[in-house]
């Protein structure tokens, strides 16, 4: 398109006088050669990011052509300009050797417009010399730039791998703590129904279940940490929700699950998030609101996914989850409930915790379904 405009703008009046004019030779009226040349610098310019080179090559010859015959200026002779800036810009190949043979090709040329007759003189030659020179410069400067910024998004590709694999770091965290949380409150709870041998087998089987989701879980999350590329973000992570709510039903914790509006295809990391807000919360029901009533509601939405996890509180109204402030220090690695908000806000979503009213302790995320907005 580029290479169109200017041909057609080497045609049209009063554009069409208005160009480079080098060798200041008595002027010759137009002629088919001179429109043949004029083309000549004007077409190759439709090659100039493929072919940089050839482009410049047929460019400059019919630029070097034009002027030793002394046709009329043209605007096409600009593309001689362009062709310089794109051979800086867009050459991959023998970078060093086009700008000399180019360099090569105006000495010949300044020599045969001065046996011609040009008036020109060595500083006339060695300006015009200077503003080609220039173009080709911008041009390397240009590719330059985007030689760093193209390693610029390498290193920030590295760092996102790191943050991924710091991220499952934090995953294998929040996997060992529930799990294993969830076990040490099951066997305690084997300790005092020990003289009911069908309420311990209960336990044992509980526990045995448990043991084996955080095996699953672990080798899952091992597998991502050996992962290379992108692979690991393909890779399914099923929420397992009530899986989660079951579990602690099986601590001894009263949970009830409620969900509104169908599940939407998600993200895996809106996915694993949604998991994560989930069995934090609820490990920390266990641990700190151990037998009070514990609600899970998933409210589904276009977009979004609301997740909110609510206990009871005391009789006489008290908290009964010690939890990081909002405006606490940062804890390293994101863990527990600042880790929570940190995912969530990764994301792109809104994230609350803290005492309820009537007493209690009320973890809320609002998670998009595609992931980063």
């Amino acid at each position: 398109m580029f290479a169109f405009i200017v041909t057609v703008l080497s045609f049209v009046a009063p554009l069409s006088r208005i160009g480079a004019q080098f060798g200041a030779l008595p002027a010759r009226d137009a002629s088919v050669a001179s429109v043949l040349l004029t083309l000549g610098q004007a077409l190759p310019l439709a090659v100039r990011t493929r072919w940089p080179a050839l482009c410049l090559a047929v460019a400059g010859t019919s630029f070097a052509v034009h002027e030793s015959l002394g046709c009329p200026p043209t605007f096409a002779s600009l593309g001689l300009y362009v062709a310089l800036y794109s051979v800086g810009a867009h050459q991959e190949r023998l970078r060093r050797v086009v700008p000399l043979a180019a360099t090569g090709g105006y000495v010949v040329l300044c020599v045969v417009l001065h046996t011609l007759g040009s008036p020109n003189g060595l500083t006339d030659y060695l300006v015009y010399y200077m503003a080609l020179a220039a173009m080709w410069a911008l041009g390397v400067l240009v590719r330059e730039r985007r030689g760093h910024e193209a390693e610029r998004r390498l290193l920030s590709a590295r760092a996102a791998v790191a943050a991924e694999r710091s991220r499952m770091a934090r995953e294998l965290h929040d996997v060992v703590t529930h799990h294993v949380t969830a076990m040490v409150v099951q066997a305690g709870a084997a300790q005092y129904v020990a003289e009911s041998p069908g309420r311990v087998g209960e336990a044992l089987v509980a526990i045995n279940g448990t043991g084996r989701r955080a095996l699953a879980e672990l080798r899952f999350l091992l597998g991502v940490l050996e992962a290379t590329g992108d692979s690991a973000s393909r890779t399914p992570m099923p929420g397992r929700v009530p899986d989660l709510v079951e579990q602690a039903r099986a601590s001894g914790q009263p949970v009830e699950l409620v969900e509104d509006g169908e599940q939407p295809d998600m993200a895996i990391g809106a996915h694993l998030t949604v998991y994560r807000v989930v069995q934090e919360s609820l490990t920390n029901a266990v641990k700190y609101a151990a037998g009070r009533r514990t609600l899970v509601r998933l409210a589904h939405t276009p977009g979004w996914t609301d997740v909110e996890v609510t206990t009871a509180g005391t009789a006489d109204g008290t908290c009964e989850v010690a939890a990081p402030r909002d405006t606490g220090p940062h804890v390293p690695g994101g863990r527990g409930l600042v880790g929570l908000r940190e995912r969530v806000e990764m994301l792109g979503g809104e994230f609350a915790s803290g005492p309820r009213p009537e007493g209690g302790f009320r973890v809320y995320a609002r998670v998009p379904t595609g992931g980063a907005v």
